[in-house]
């Protein structure tokens, strides 16, 4: 039995922007701007063409394997099951924090909100919800995430026409055109790659549309468009909502981890903000809900096929057929959102990231360059210069992160490499693979 192929561009650049969630770009609002000095815009552009890049090998990649597994794949089949193994770990470490960050920026939202109300509530309760639902099995249809979207799309929409006109009438800098926010004075160049390593967290999902290429018709053409349109259309988003939102508040925020509801109350009034945050909210909420049963069943796959121990992670429940115990494993590191900030976890899901779209980028130079003999011009500046670009990018990203980031994810990369030599015992056999489409078939039924 095979999948329908029945998509075409438009719906496949729909499910991208729906995937990376648009109103992202005011969960990180205020840390952005925070963090560049006034210069998010700036940070945000760097962040959109570096991600360009890596869609473009992304892409290429997808054409020449067209299964799931995206950067865990691509790493395997061109450097060999031992570095694929490295940088399928390192992508669990992305998977892990995801549903945290979007703990942490939910939590953020509702304490804004509700002042009243501690913090660790809001956490505790997102995360019981989210644990509670992914155990009885949940399943979010593709129309319930347009429609979603759509209703994202229109809040941003009224934002920026609300902004806009209040700099008209002299709110701010009082005029629209400025380069306030791309050449602030306070700034550096330094502070917006900084800045640009927190913005790439907004883009992340754009990688997921390559999940869609057994039901797309002719995906060797359509996915990779469908990548580079919708990584495109988010990040021009994200330029335009912190560009007109510096104009007309360029900075101090009573809280930077909830500027977004901040500076929405400021443009709209108390009624639009608050429909503001409870479609913020509804969104961080779904995206965390939707990645706890992810990663669950990645570490399903992970246990099933011997890379993680069974009896734990290969196991699931005999009523609810989901995998119960990688899920409050799950909800356990959610609890992590306690102790942690935006900028702090948005660092530790880009760690994973920034390694992985680094490979992807060196795999499509491995593949056609190296592997493939394409060695005219034009395939040198497709398949080596292209790439190189892209990974030159991530990499310079990858340095600005975190400073906590960095060691956790480097403490994280020696527990895998140790994990690694117990696994294939001394590198004397390789590692199992991952059977991805057995995890999927666990998730849809869900």
């Amino acid at each position: 039995m095979t999948l329908s192929r029945s998509l075409t561009l438009l719906p496949v650049v729909l499910f991208g922007i729906a995937y990376m969630s648009p109103l992202v770009v005011f969960g990180t609002y205020g840390v952005m701007v925070q963090s560049t000095h006034g210069r998010a815009t700036s940070a945000y552009i760097v962040a959109l063409v570096a991600m360009l890049f890596t869609a473009y090998s992304y892409g290429r990649m997808v054409k020449a394997y067209p299964t799931a597994g995206s950067a865990y794949t691509y790493a395997r089949k061109s450097f060999g099951a031992h570095l694929g193994f490295m940088i399928g770990w390192a992508v669990l470490l992305d998977y892990f924090f995801l549903p945290m960050a979007a703990c942490v920026v939910t939590a953020s939202y509702l304490g804004s909100a509700v002042p009243g109300i501690p913090t660790w509530i809001w956490v505790v309760s997102l995360v019981a919800a989210t644990t509670i639902l992914n155990i009885i099995g949940i399943k979010i249809t593709t129309s319930v995430n347009l429609w979603m979207m759509l209703f994202q799309l229109i809040m941003i929409a009224v934002f920026v026409v609300l902004t806009i006109n209040g700099v008209v009438h002299g709110i701010g800098t009082g005029k629209l055109i400025s380069g306030l926010p791309l050449f602030n004075p306070h700034g550096s160049f330094s502070t917006v790659m900084t800045g640009a390593s927190i913005a790439c967290y907004s883009f992340l999902g754009f990688d997921a549309i390559s999940t869609l290429s057994e039901e797309t018709i002719a995906p060797e053409r359509t996915i990779p468009k469908a990548t580079l349109l919708a990584t495109l259309v988010c990040g021009l988003i994200f330029v335009i909502v912190t560009y007109v939102g510096q104009l007309f508040h360029p900075s101090d925020f009573s809280n930077v981890n909830a500027a977004g509801p901040e500076i929405v109350k400021f443009v709209g009034g108390n009624i639009f903000a608050s429909v503001f945050v409870a479609a913020s909210v509804v969104g961080s909420l779904t995206c965390g809900l939707s990645a706890q049963a992810s990663v669950s069943r990645l570490l399903y796959a992970m246990g099933r096929d011997g890379v993680l121990p069974k009896p734990v992670f290969g196991k699931l429940h005999k009523k609810f057929k989901t995998p119960v115990w990688n899920i409050l494993i799950v909800g356990v590191v959610c609890l992590a959102a306690l102790k942690l900030n935006v900028a702090t976890s948005t660092s530790f899901i880009n760690f994973g990231a920034f390694t992985a779209f680094t490979f992807v980028n060196l795999s499509v130079i491995v593949r056609y360059f190296i592997r493939g003999r394409q060695r005219t011009l034009k395939d040198i500046a497709l398949y080596v210069i292209m790439p190189l670009i892209g990974a030159g990018f991530t990499i310079w990203l990858f340095i600005h992160l975190d400073k906590n980031a960095l060691r956790l994810g480097t403490a994280w990369a020696i527990l895998g490499f140790i994990y690694l030599l117990f696994l294939t015992k001394m590198f004397r056999r390789k590692p199992p693979e991952l059977d991805f489409a057995a995890a999927d078939d666990v998730s849809e039924s869900a």
